[in-house]
């Protein structure tokens, strides 16, 4: 069972990665998230009034959200226990929140700190549920991604969420020049690498202080030694900093912001910006078949019947993608974005659906005509079932003056046809079907 008390956070040792050396142990070391624990804001007053609620921490990787476990952990009265997402069962949850009833029980409060909580399952994360509800545990999570998509709704509700933000340059920046001055640090070491250098990294980082002091490190231990100093040259840090890979997570908040530009910049009929997000996903690892499979969502959500070949190229895009792989499949991609990006507009098959959504929802128990249902057996036609039904491909105009929404929606438009592109066509059939239909020729 992972569970750890405050020696998780202690390890100082000079063979520990830098970051992990120069963890933050106070408020006051803590670089950045001044919204949040700046003089007087409410993170900092629960932290400093050991007032801690159950709360969720927000925010991409690198930003400080285990390190506000750590000095809480030094900070709380409470006892504190670090739980791991990745190895913990519901077995184990149990056995935690069994300890910490006791200890409700006794007077004691426990925090239960659970990095990467977004890997919880949702029957792991309903373990939590009612012990948080009953105030035997103060949770605290971490996450990278967006909880109101990771974390169950109920437990969500119970929680205040902070969110975090990525470092600036000029936080990163002060970051670096204490881990080159700090006893934890490089500060045995006179270490000469200039501030453009520094800025360099923290600009290259993208908000991670992480990624700051791993690529730090790593230009240190690859500098030119001599007896007077360790020097960092700009050779050096650029095969340092040659991949920007950590900066994207598939599976985390960027990946979200990323596909929302990559549509949004489509349905502006920008293929340049729609071409640049794509390119900015696959160079940093997407999989390319999600990709695909959000352009097929485009092609129905924001083209529709105006151009009905954008859905079969989308669907194309997806098996080029199957068949080949990447990186041949990034132009199919390309290609598909370029089209999408300049087909004609329409969203009616999108609103058509939401509008019809919004009714069925509120009149699940509406009944279906009579006269559309199916009659299999005899009771079933005793009942009226299927009478006045009338094959449409039995009539010279292949359209029956029949109602087949339910009585109350009679009439009911979802369908609003635009007349851009093809789906003029569509507006003037679905016209011809309704002045038929209202001329009450039978």
């Amino acid at each position: 069972m992972e569970m750890e008390q405050l020696s998780l956070f202690d390890d100082r040792t000079t063979t520990a990665p830098l970051a992990s050396r120069l963890r933050p142990e106070t408020l006051d070391e803590f670089v950045g998230q001044n919204q949040l624990l700046g003089e007087g804001k409410i993170l900092r007053q629960i932290i400093d009034q050991d007032n801690i609620p159950s709360m969720i921490f927000w925010g991409p990787p690198g930003v400080g959200k285990t390190t506000l476990a750590s000095i809480i952990a030094k900070r709380t009265h409470a006892e504190f226990i670090n739980f791991s997402a990745v190895t913990s069962g519901i077995k184990e949850i149990k056995e935690v929140m069994a300890r910490a009833e006791q200890g409700r029980r006794m007077g004691k409060r426990t925090v239960v700190f659970v990095d990467e909580i977004h890997r919880f399952n949702k029957a792991q994360q309903d373990a939590f549920l009612p012990y948080v509800e009953k105030g035997s545990i103060i949770l605290i999570g971490a996450t990278t991604e967006n909880p109101s998509f990771e974390i169950n709704a109920a437990l969500l509700s119970r929680c205040r969420v902070f969110v975090l933000q990525g470092l600036g340059e000029e936080d990163l920046t002060r970051l670096l020049k204490n881990a080159l001055q700090s006893p934890r640090g490089f500060g045995y070491l006179n270490v000469d690498i200039s501030d453009a250098m520094l800025g360099a990294i923290a600009r290259f980082s993208g908000g991670d202080a992480r990624t700051a002091l791993n690529i730090l490190e790593m230009a240190v231990s690859n500098g030119e030694i001599s007896a007077e100093k360790t020097a960092v040259t700009p050779e050096i840090l650029e095969q340092c900093m040659s991949r920007k890979s950590l900066l994207y997570d598939k599976n985390g908040e960027e990946h979200y912001n990323l596909i929302s530009a990559l549509h949004k910049s489509m349905r502006n009929s920008d293929p340049d910006a729609a071409v640049y997000w794509l390119s900015r996903m696959l160079e940093s690892g997407e999989d390319p078949l999600y990709i695909a499979r959000r352009l097929i969502r485009f092609a129905s959500e924001d083209v529709g019947l105006a151009d009905n070949s954008a859905l079969s190229l989308a669907v194309s895009a997806y098996q080029a993608c199957h068949f080949l792989g990447i990186p041949e499949c990034n132009l199919n991609l390309a290609q598909t974005v370029i089209y999408l990006s300049l087909a004609p507009r329409s969203n009616s098959v999108y609103m058509a659906y939401e509008h019809a959504k919004a009714d069925a929802l509120n009149m699940l128990s509406e009944p279906v005509p009579l006269v559309i249902r199916n009659a299999p057996t005899g009771l079933m036609k005793q009942l009226r079932y299927g009478e006045g039904y009338v094959y449409a491909h039995d009539t010279e105009e292949k359209i029956a003056h029949m109602e087949c929404l339910p009585e109350s929606l009679k009439g009911k438009r979802y369908y609003l046809p635009t007349e851009n592109g093809a789906e003029a066509a569509a507006k003037e059939r679905l016209e011809e079907v309704f002045r038929f239909k209202n001329s009450g020729e039978r």
